[in-house]
């Protein structure tokens, strides 16, 4: 069997690895072993197939990473400034809200944040909304 094919296979596993995980940098790396079977295709020597394929997964990781950075604010995410339906308030200052047909954790921006009114969602943390009252301006 031709190298290419070695090179192709490794890189529709890795593809397939990254569909189950959704991390993109498996994705770099898929991409990085279909140009080292594309260089082996043209007949490249394996060197140059390792090099390239290195190169590749270095200016691949180098994106994403700058790309984190460099992307959207965390406060721009969809959800700041929907409101929500608060359903309970607990004693520890928490709350449970309805939110697109589910029940979250929230918490609000401040202690001595009113418990009536309506309210907005002002950040996610983890997996809990972080309300206030003042609905938020997005950037």
């Amino acid at each position: 069997m031709e190298i290419y094919i070695y090179w192709f296979l490794l890189a529709l596993i890795l593809l397939a690895l990254e569909m189950a995980t959704g991390t993109f940098y498996l994705l770099m790396i898929a991409i990085a072993m279909a140009l080292g079977g594309l260089a082996a295709l043209l007949e490249a020597s394996i060197a140059w197939q390792l090099t390239l394929s290195a190169l590749a997964v270095i200016a691949g990781t180098f994106i994403l990473r700058n790309g984190k950075r460099g992307g959207a604010a965390a406060d721009s995410n969809l959800d700041v400034g929907q409101p929500v339906q608060v359903l309970t308030w607990h004693e520890n200052g928490a709350a449970r809200v309805a939110y697109r047909g589910a029940e979250w954790d929230a918490e609000p921006e401040s202690s001595d944040m009113p418990h009536e009114g309506v309210f907005y969602i002002k950040a996610i943390q983890g997996a809990s909304l972080i309300l206030t009252p003042h609905k938020p301006k997005h950037h």
